[in-house]
């Protein structure tokens, strides 16, 4: 089970379905998903909880993100050259989707440094969506909690395949 996390402005079109409590069984955990609008364009901001890993897709059929949301986070894994078989079973993971509130302001406050961060890497009229995989690449190399101590500064592009490394491989 995946626990997917919209905020407050994606509550009418993502219903949720349970309390805060819920707790993804996933390496990379809960997805927290933000709707940002960037040069009139409309695109989904995506984040894992665990791995801090970005995905930046274009903001279409919301209504069916739950049941996009392992092939989506799966590609976006398999764009980070992680290991077929520990994308593999990370997807078989995420169903079923369940969509609860969010609950952590850490998650929150990388999604805004995120949002805030994509229209320097998005020339306006001059991208589409084959340069979203590139944005995401940038995103995923910027160091999260790089104020706390050095060994608690998480870069997602290097977290991501330690999480899942360390999930499945023993499996």
């Amino acid at each position: 089970m995946v626990v997917l996390r919209p905020t407050r402005k994606l509550h009418s079109v993502l219903p949720l379905q349970t309390n805060a409590d819920a707790v993804s069984d996933t390496a990379l955990g809960d997805w927290y998903v933000n709707r940002l609008v960037v040069d009139r364009w409309p695109l989904l901001l995506l984040v894992s909880a665990n791995a801090l890993l970005p995905v930046l897709i274009p903001a279409r059929d919301v209504r069916t993100l739950p049941a996009q949301l392992a092939s989506i986070v799966g590609g976006r894994l398999r764009r980070a050259s992680i290991d077929p078989a520990l994308v593999a079973r990370e997807v078989e993971r995420m169903a079923p989707v369940v969509v609860a509130p969010t609950c952590d302001r850490s998650v929150l406050g990388i999604m805004v440094d995120f949002a805030k961060a994509i229209p320097f890497y998005l020339v306006p009229g001059e991208w589409d969506e084959t340069t979203l995989p590139f944005v995401e690449s940038r995103l995923a190399e910027t160091p999260c909690f790089a104020g706390r101590a050095r060994e608690a500064t998480v870069f997602p592009d290097k977290a991501a395949p330690e999480r899942l490394r360390a999930r499945w491989s023993s499996r």
